[in-house]
């Protein structure tokens, strides 16, 4: 049925699509009922009709809306009775003379089989032009003897309803999908009865008579169904054998960002386009849980200030160049635990924003082409504090809900070289942050986030660089995210202990205006020497649907981390210039997938050095 419903729709999808539902489930129903008489058979006749059985089960099984056809119920028999809305009674003797009584029924159990299943091979008799069609009137002989044998055996049982709603023609597509239907049913009987007349009720000699005339007469329309169906079924079971997963799912981002830097003439970089890419597979395995494996590339690398690739001056779309080269940049599991509380593991490229609220609305997009600018107005530096594989739990917090709201408890644990074996490496020897989070919704328009970030840092490891290592035995320094060359490296080669305190806060004045910020204070503790206070602070205000719909203006201000004191560490006093950072961006929603946001970041002594930089960007990003 399923074959005869598929090629239906190709034809006239828009009537087919109600008759041959609703004929398929009421011969299902048919199959299924408790009476004695109508068993499902244990054995087929032939595999062809097994197949077509299988296909019949699917179809019922289906969770289509049916349209609505009536069935109305006919005093004078015990059975349902389908209304195709006849006005006029037509005898059913205008067809070829009885066959005899004693005639064996193999013969027409092959020709239903032949024709239940036809269209597996090319048939001269298809169908090819569409005036060549007819619709079936209620005053045809074929309507009225259908309706005689949906009464006589419960080819159809009508939609839940009862009802039947219209007196219209059938095409001769629709016809021929109730004509299977009926066809589907008596062969059953047949093959119950081994060959002969199945008993009680036998099927009535006449019966068998129109039936034979009906195959004869639509002959050609069951060929071209079946035909069609085949292409269709092997269509789809390509499609089964060759996709990826029934489970995963593709997320893309794509950004083309134009840039660059506007100072003095001690400027070194130039006006570049480049792009950045991301491919998430996401899969879920019991539709409440989430595995991540993400794949990107990109060939934009962070101006230079004064020489050096300075993290002040990094762009979303600036992390994770590596000319092209594509990589596995992040490969992490989220899954549900008892209650609202929920589990997160990460195997590379974990960050603390992947499971921890950063209260930053229309500014954070994980770094994505859709928020701010820049890495420091997406997020709290804080959340850049470690980096790597490791585990969290977001805990749902129950016990003060009544005061502070629906709130949450967050754990977690990230190492930058987990995957290293090596000395002063691995997941719990090497450089890691552990975070602790308590977050409160004190109302549907005010949050309030406060965090606690334990960290350790190898030599030469930036503390604001998502745990990325440096290399000690070159001196080299790894490059931070977020802050300033002194903020990052304030052990100077030596390993850092850090213990940042931070706090952020986001607030829905209106539905078309919120306002956010955060502030953080960070105690690093250079082993052997001394210590030092680095803080960072900073504020912004966010226009939603500003001029269009999916659109966002946005304005963010505040510092960078800098050192602000240092204690026995035998350095260079801290700068004496806060490293400012104003940025604007409007993000303009051309079409459901594209936008384009052009934008502008001041910055004021981005090295604690007196000196200003202005860059220029116009963002474009793709997202499928």
């Amino acid at each position: 049925m399923s074959k005869l419903l598929w090629k239906s729709l190709l034809v006239n999808p828009i009537g087919i699509l109600g008759a041959t539902l609703m004929l398929s489930s009421a011969a299902i129903a048919a199959e299924n009922t408790t009476s004695a008489e109508i068993v499902q058979p244990q054995t087929t006749a032939t595999q062809e009709i097994a197949a077509a059985e299988t296909i019949q089960d699917s179809v019922s099984a289906s969770s289509i809306e049916l349209p609505e056809l009536a069935v109305t119920e006919d005093s004078s028999s015990p059975a349902t009775e389908l209304n195709f809305a006849v006005t006029e009674e037509k005898p059913v003797a205008q067809v070829p003379p009885a066959i005899n009584s004693g005639e064996n029924y193999q013969d027409l159990l092959d020709q239903l089989d032949r024709y239940g299943n036809e269209g597996r091979g090319n048939s001269i008799d298809q169908i090819t032009n569409v005036n060549q069609l007819r619709d079936v009137s209620p005053s045809d002989w074929a309507y009225e003897a259908l309706r005689n044998l949906v009464n006589n055996y419960g080819c159809i049982q009508g939609y839940p309803d009862g009802t039947y709603r219209g007196n219209r023609a059938l095409t001769r597509y629709e016809f021929a999908a109730g004509l299977n239907a009926c066809l589907e049913v008596l062969a059953a009987r047949i093959r119950e009865s081994g060959g002969g007349v199945v008993t009680p009720p036998p099927i009535d000699e006449e019966d068998l008579i129109v039936l034979r005339r009906l195959i004869q007469e639509f002959e050609a329309e069951l060929a071209t169904l079946g035909t069609r169906v085949d292409d269709l079924e092997a269509r789809v079971a390509f499609l089964e054998d060759n996709q990826f997963s029934t489970t995963t799912k593709l997320n893309g981002e794509v950004i083309f960002a134009l840039t660059d830097t506007f100072y003095d003439d001690r400027s070194s970089n130039n006006t570049v386009l480049g792009d950045r890419v991301r491919l998430d597979f996401v899969t879920s395995f019991t539709g409440r849980d989430e595995l991540h494996t993400r794949l990107a590339t990109g060939n934009l690398n962070t101006f230079n200030v004064e020489g050096t690739n300075s993290a002040t001056a990094t762009q979303t779309f600036n992390l994770g160049a590596n000319g092209n080269d594509v990589v596995v940049d992040w490969a992490a599991y989220y899954f549900p635990l008892f209650g609202d509380s929920q589990g997160y593991l990460a195997a590379a490229g974990g960050i603390h924003s992947d499971y921890a609220p950063t209260l930053n609305p229309y500014f954070e997009d994980f770094d994505g082409g859709d928020g701010a600018l820049s890495t420091f107005a997406s997020e709290n530096p804080i959340y850049r504090i470690g980096g790597g594989a490791g585990a969290a739990i977001s805990f749902a917090f129950s016990p003060l809900e009544s005061i502070l709201g629906p709130s949450t408890v967050t754990i977690g644990y990230l190492a930058g070289t987990a995957d290293n074996p090596g000395e002063d490496t691995g997941l719990f020897n090497g450089s890691f942050a552990a975070l602790g989070q308590i977050n409160f919704n004190l109302s549907d328009r005010f949050g309030l986030g406060l965090t606690y970030v334990h960290g350790y840092h190898n030599a030469f490891s930036a503390i604001f660089g998502a745990g990325a290592p440096g290399d000690a035995s070159r001196f080299s320094y790894s490059s931070g995210i977020v802050g300033t060359p002194a903020a990052n490296n304030i052990g100077n080669g030596r390993p850092v202990v850090t213990n940042s305190y931070g706090a952020e806060v986001a607030f829905r004045l209106s539905d078309r205006i919120s306002i956010s910020g955060f502030a953080t204070y960070t105690d690093a503790i250079v082993i052997g020497r001394g210590d030092g206070e680095i803080w960072t602070y900073g504020g912004g205000i966010a226009f939603p649907d500003f001029i269009k719909e999916g659109s966002v203006l946005g304005i963010f201000a505040g510092v960078q981390p800098y050192v602000h004191e240092l204690d026995g560490l035998g350095l260079d006093d801290a700068g004496d210039e806060l490293p400012l950072h104003i940025e604007g961006f409007y993000k303009y929603q051309l079409t459901d997938n594209i936008s384009l946001t052009p934008g502008v970041i001041w910055q004021r002594a981005p090295n604690e050095e007196e000196r200003d930089v202005l860059i220029g960007t116009i963002r474009t990003t793709f997202n499928f």
